[in-house]
């Protein structure tokens, strides 16, 4: 099989709810990164063979074949398709893995794999809360599967109370955690980590290009002032993923597509997969995804030079790191989700985006990177950067 090959890796800066790209239509802040990845590639737009697009609550703005409408607002041909994709909180790691898929089988060479959320405009459960509101159907849930498993919803904040519960996290701890998220995002913005994966966002306010969740003035008295998410639990919002607006992408090449095109390779896609395990808890599965890909990649642990597990929630990574025995040091170098955002279907590509560059600017060979998602699905995808 052909190799596949990421030659171009763009994302936005990280908006808060409300904050600097509330104004901007979520098709367009899609548009803004695959216009980013033709820039920054080269390649002739017309070459390109298929964009895959991550999107998690397809209501609204971000209805009506999601993935198309981007491509019509960027410069990108009509000829050009697009597929919108949801597996939760890992929709655009899913692209980049069903972009590889493509590449690697040969059936198609250049494949933009990407993700976009505007979680100010398209509120997160809009898509369900509206018909729940309207009295339309019964909800995602037929009685059957929560009969099953013996709950009335599914819900991740009571998954990541759950997994704490299990490994003993004390509140303090978790805020420990989110506040060491927020002081590497902070430092990687003041040593200019960013510069080369972020695209600006022409707003009515100017150029949009800093992460803006990043809070430099909080402390653990401030985190520990906020109130839990369920009575009596220790996860709050101030050690949770942030509420954010966001797009990202990056653009995978076969190696015939590298020579015809002239590309410079960035990195090689070496290992992705795909698991699922528990949906009550929910958020556990990256750990024994991680240990499945590891063995079917061939690599130790110690092998992987960076690693990132999205900060969903802090238990996610803390219980990733103590059932690992991985090193704390290479994980989320520049801070996560906690400080950077979490605009859902963008963050698989975004959290890709800036492990590659992480990867590079440090001589680093490999990096692993997992979430947990919806449902109790976890992707695993490992790179080779180049």
């Amino acid at each position: 099989m052909e190799p596949a090959y990421i030659v171009a890796a763009a994302r936005t800066a990280g908006g808060r709810r409300k904050g600097a790209l509330a104004g901007t239509h979520p098709a367009n802040l899609g548009a803004v990164v695959l216009n980013a990845l033709l820039d920054r590639s080269g390649v002739d737009p017309a070459a390109i063979d298929d964009v895959i697009m991550g999107c998690v609550t397809q209501a609204g703005e971000q209805s009506f074949a999601f993935g198309r409408n981007c491509v019509l607002a960027s410069r990108l041909p009509d000829s050009v398709p697009a597929v919108t994709i949801d597996r939760q909180c890992g929709s655009s790691q899913q692209s980049v893995q069903f972009a590889a898929q493509a590449v690697m089988s040969g059936t198609q060479d250049l494949v933009i794999a990407a993700g976009a959320e505007s979680m100010t405009r398209v509120p997160m459960f809009s898509n369900r809360a509206l018909h729940d509101q309207a009295g339309i159907g019964e909800g995602p849930f037929p009685a059957s599967v929560l009969n099953r498993y013996g709950v009335a919803d599914f819900s991740q904040f009571a998954g990541a109370q759950m997994i704490a519960d299990k490994y003993g996290y004390t509140r303090e701890m978790l805020d420990a955690f989110a506040l060491d998220s927020h002081r590497r995002a902070a430092a990687a913005i003041d040593a200019g980590a960013f510069l080369d994966e972020i695209v600006p966002v022409e707003t009515a306010n100017g150029l949009f290009a800093v992460d803006e969740g990043v809070r430099r003035d909080t402390s653990l008295e401030k985190l520990g002032t906020l109130k839990p998410l369920e009575d009596g639990g220790v996860v709050t919002a101030g050690n949770a993923s942030q509420i954010s607006d966001g797009s990202s992408g990056v653009l995978i090449a076969s190696e015939s597509a590298v020579k015809v095109h002239g590309l410079t390779p960035i990195a090689r896609l070496h290992h992705f997969s795909v698991s699922a395990g528990d949906p009550v808890v929910m958020l556990e599965e990256p750990i024994p995804a991680t240990r499945r890909a590891l063995e079917k990649a061939g690599l130790t642990l110690d092998e992987i030079g960076l690693f990132e597990v999205n900060e969903a929630f802090a238990p996610v990574p803390m219980a990733w790191l103590d059932a690992l025995g991985a090193d704390p040091a290479r994980l989320n170098v520049n801070g996560g989700a906690i400080a950077l955002g979490h605009p859902l279907g963008a963050s698989g590509t975004r959290i890709m985006t800036t492990m590659i560059h992480a990867l590079r600017a440090r001589g680093l060979r490999y990096g692993l990177q997992t979430m947990c998602e919806g449902g109790g699905i976890a992707n695993v995808t490992i790179v080779e950067a180049l």
